[in-house]
């Protein structure tokens, strides 16, 4: 991906519960004259924990004003941010999915344009080619934390057992398939998600078409949907992947599961256990076909942005807070590389600088970095009610109650309606 890679050349040239205040030891200015503003976020136990700190840290630094936490696991915060925007009762710094800017802000009015903050929030740490993914007609409603991209992530050791080298093409699945079955392991294995978007870039290899053409106008027919429907049932068939309703991320720990596919932000909560129990797990290319080059039919998109209310009281202290979870030192060494290599130079000079750009997730990075075919990911390629029928039509294919046929004809009429402009 070309805006990628001018990254990568840029950048060589205490306690806290939902909806309460995170504590600050050092504080002295009274609590009267403090400006509260609120943050919130998704993630596990390990992400609140650091962030709690950092918290900690801004407040030591910035007395007078005082933040306060609201946080749960992503479908909970999905859910509640639902709820918060439509009543615009939504915290003054927010975590937002990439999703949300064209669903809750597709003139750009629906979160601040941080363009008027630019004398508190450094953005010139960040290419300019990584700011558009948040600007909604010229106002800057969101800046990425991340890029991100699915990766195909690959237990070598158990591959190097069978004498297999680490998969290039789809055919490679299925010849480790026939090698594994017996032991009973799988080569692959994939949610329901990452399934949807492998079978993406599987039929557009396929056929030469995109998903979405650049107008946002669906690429597709009946007939790509029908080489996606196959694929699934074929991957499961040979016993390349569980059906997604049977996968069990434990099973990536323990070793039946030689593969996975998950984003870069991810890969050490998917793969980070199976490394611990002496597993080699590394990022693999993305699969081709054969027949054109790695990266061909694959999509990056920002990991998240931090976004600023609209309606906040307090748009300079939010601003602050935002500039310091994006550019600063402590936030930087606390965070590592947890959502991802972050995008802001500041930040990743600081995890240069510190040894802490490794692991898993750093040279899951690269690899998408360096590749110049990945393309950005429209929001609509994750829409969670194409992928349920996708998964339904194609379990009706499985279990031999319809056709692929018939199946794709189903879904193409449902990714129509989608499509299709709101009245």
């Amino acid at each position: 991906m070309k805006v990628l890679k001018k990254l990568t050349a840029f950048i060589l040239a205490g306690s806290c519960i939902v909806n309460s205040g995170c504590s600050n030891k050092a504080t002295v200015t009274p609590k009267e004259q403090q400006t509260v503003i609120t943050l919130s976020w998704w993630g596990n136990d390990a992400r609140n924990d650091y962030t709690i700190q950092a918290m900690e840290l801004f407040q030591e630094q910035n007395p007078d004003i005082k933040v306060k936490c609201s946080y749960s696991e992503w479908s909970g915060y999905e859910a509640r941010n639902r709820v918060r925007m439509i009543s615009e009762t939504e915290e003054d710094v927010m975590q937002i999915n990439a999703a949300w800017i064209p669903q809750y802000s597709p003139k750009g009015n629906g979160y601040y344009n941080l363009d008027e903050l630019d004398d508190i929030i450094d953005l010139s740490t960040f290419p300019g080619e990584y700011l558009k993914f948040g600007r909604v007609r010229d106002k800057l409603n969101g800046i990425p934390i991340a890029m991100n991209a699915e990766t195909v992530y690959i237990n070598k050791t158990i591959y190097d057992k069978y004498g297999l080298d680490i998969p290039k093409t789809w055919d490679d699945f299925f010849t480790a398939a026939k090698a594994m079955r017996e032991d009973r392991i799988y080569p692959l294995s994939v949610n329901s998600k990452s399934l949807w978007l492998l079978a993406i870039s599987y039929a557009e290899q396929q056929s030469g078409k995109s998903f979405l053409n650049e107008d946002g106008s669906f690429g597709f027919t009946d007939s790509e949907l029908k080489t996606m429907i196959d694929l699934y049932c074929r991957l499961v068939d040979e016993k390349v992947i569980p059906q997604v309703e049977y996968y069990e991320k434990l099973n990536i720990v323990n070793g039946t599961y030689a593969g996975t596919v998950a984003w870069i932000s991810d890969a050490a909560n998917y793969c980070g256990k199976a490394i611990d129990n002496g597993y080699e797990i590394i990022p693999a290319d993305y699969p081709t076909n054969g027949k054109v080059q790695s990266g061909e039919g694959w999509y990056a998109k920002p990991a998240s942005f931090y976004a600023i209310s609209k309606n906040t009281e307090h748009p300079e202290e939010a601003a602050k807070l935002m500039n310091f979870m994006l550019n600063s030192k402590e936030m930087a060494l606390l965070q590592g590389v947890e959502k991802g290599i972050p995008i802001s130079i500041a930040a990743r000079n600081y995890l240069d600088e510190a040894g802490m750009l490794t692991g898993l997730q750093y040279d899951a990075s690269l690899v998408m970095e360096n590749n110049q075919n990945l393309k950005h990911m429209d929001p609509f390629m994750e829409n969670s009610t194409l992928i349920d029928k996708f998964i339904q039509q194609s379990n009706l294919v499985i279990y031999e109650k319809s056709t692929s046929d018939d199946a794709a004809q189903v879904l193409l009429h449902a990714i129509t309606k989608a499509l299709a402009p709101s009245e």
